[in-house]
């Protein structure tokens, strides 16, 4: 299954980000915690580039401890400041500002020993859809200003909302890549609600969540659904969920779209605990196969550069 989900609003989002950049000091990046890697849109370096950047790791509560203190300090390796946070229930959020203030200390110095006045730090918000962007503006603001719900794409225009003394914050609707070069990526988005359920085949994803739960929670998918493992025949394993949660459908038949539903939501309603869907190990192992590969590459292209040298100088002689 390809998905795919790019509205107009979105490509309008991103030239505003180009544009807009000029007049801030700071990129507030905000990821899902659960999934900190496929949340993050890679046309978003190529937008900001140099420009300062703090990682924000947002429902923290939906996700394993553990590992987002492991993606925090794979990004602190990587040269980004991350900070974890709840947004939904305002925890976390001074770490956002003393964050802020501490990647910018420089500027900031730099622009006292000018004779320049301290002003708040002007940042802009950006992030795929779902993220929770606008539940975090408005625990920064302390009011309801930006508008927020459940469903992907609810901010769909740009509005400049002061935060306290501290910070000036540029919203910014979320963005998301037309397509997904890696179909991992987009049914984890799926999984966690960041593409809408209208354009998602929920079978599809119902089977892909049950296989990521036999491979890294086989614990809580056997307690959930007395499963120890997914039959190649996803028939016999639709059945046997649909049996034991009972959902039946006219005729006393297994409705297989409502077993559906009802996995993908025992995922996104927390019913298997917390999950995260990145893993630092995983990303690493991807990292070290793709340097191998590069490296391999590159020796390839040296020999193929020498033969050619030899070639050349044979056809001269």
């Amino acid at each position: 299954m390809t998905i795919q989900w790019f509205p107009g609003h979105m490509a309008k989002a991103r030239r505003q980000v180009s544009e807009n950049l000029k007049l801030v000091d700071i990129v507030f990046e905000l990821v899902d915690a659960r999934l900190p890697l496929s949340s993050r849109n890679p046309m978003i370096d190529e937008v900001i580039h140099q420009k300062p950047r703090l990682l924000i790791l947002n429902k923290q509560d939906m996700a394993d401890e553990t590992e987002t203190r492991r993606w925090i300090e794979y990004f602190a390796q990587k040269g980004f400041k991350a900070v974890a946070i709840n947004s939904f229930e305002g925890k976390g959020l001074q770490s956002v500002i003393k964050a802020a203030q501490e990647i910018l200390a420089e500027k900031w110095d730099r622009m006292k020993a000018r004779g320049m006045k301290p002003r708040a730090i002007r940042a802009m918000i950006v992030g795929i859809p779902n993220v929770g962007k606008s539940t975090l503006i408005n625990r920064l603001a302390k009011k309801n200003l930006a508008k927020t719900g459940n469903m992907p794409g609810v901010t769909k225009s740009q509005q400049w909302i002061k935060v306290a003394k501290d910070i000036e914050l540029l919203d910014t609707p979320g963005i998301l890549w037309p397509k997904f070069e890696d179909q991992q990526v987009g049914y984890k988005l799926a999984l966690t609600g960041a593409i809408k359920d209208t354009i998602i085949n929920m079978e599809d994803l119902a089977i892909f969540g049950l296989n990521f739960l036999a491979t890294h929670y086989p614990a809580r998918m056997e307690e959930r659904y007395k499963l120890t493992s997914v039959s190649e025949n996803l028939v016999e394993t639709f059945d046997h969920i649909g049996k034991l949660r009972r959902v039946f459908g006219q005729g006393g038949e297994i409705d297989y779209d409502q077993v559906a539903l009802l996995i993908v939501r025992d995922i996104r309603d927390q019913h298997l605990g917390v999950l995260t869907f990145d893993f630092v190990k995983e990303q690493l192992e991807k990292e070290k196969l793709a340097a191998a590969i590069e490296i391999e590459n590159e020796e390839r292209r040296k020999r193929t550069a020498k033969l050619r040298r030899q070639q050349s100088l044979e056809n001269k002689e």
